[in-house]
């Protein structure tokens, strides 16, 4: 393949590929954010909340933005929106996004407030704002794993 042979297509595959790099990537490393910040000292946890919610918002968000659209022009273009593969991978985007804009960061903006406050009163977090953080840990993990799902479809395409 020369230069010249690169058409549309190619390039949309690179923006959705570096989209998922660049908007998820940072997503996995929110799972280390909370324990190193435990492990360094709890006065460190607003600013994790903060990191997460720009991650979040800078982040993930306009990447799953190019992601969908890019995705739907690759299936106009190639696919079909009745293979399984693209359905499957269409709506682990929309559960994402619903994740997203529904829970994490609403809840990075409850939960930074809240341990400042926790902080500043008892200096260490409550029993109230770890059991929310630990929540929100387990719900990023399912996150992660259906990143996971959707690359593997992506690269699999079973039934293709």
């Amino acid at each position: 393949m020369t230069l010249a042979d690169i058409d549309l297509y190619d390039i949309s595959v690179f923006v959705h590929v570096a989209a998922v790099v660049i908007g998820f990537g940072a997503t996995f490393a929110e799972a280390i954010m909370f324990p190193v910040a435990m492990q360094t000292g709890p006065q460190h946890l607003p600013y994790v909340h903060r990191l997460q919610l720009a991650i979040n918002q800078r982040m993930a968000t306009p990447a799953l933005g190019l992601i969908i659209l890019t995705g739907v022009y690759q299936t106009v273009d190639r696919w079909e929106f009745s293979d399984f593969w693209i359905s499957a991978t269409f709506v682990i985007a929309l559960v994402l996004g619903a994740l997203s804009g529904a829970y994490f960061i609403p809840s990075d903006r409850r939960l930074g407030p809240l341990v400042e406050r926790d902080l500043a009163e008892n200096g260490e977090p409550s029993e109230a704002y770890l059991a929310q953080a630990k929540r929100q840990g387990m719900i990023g993990g399912l996150a992660g794993v259906l990143v996971l799902a959707a690359i593997f479809l992506m690269v699999t395409k079973p039934g293709a």
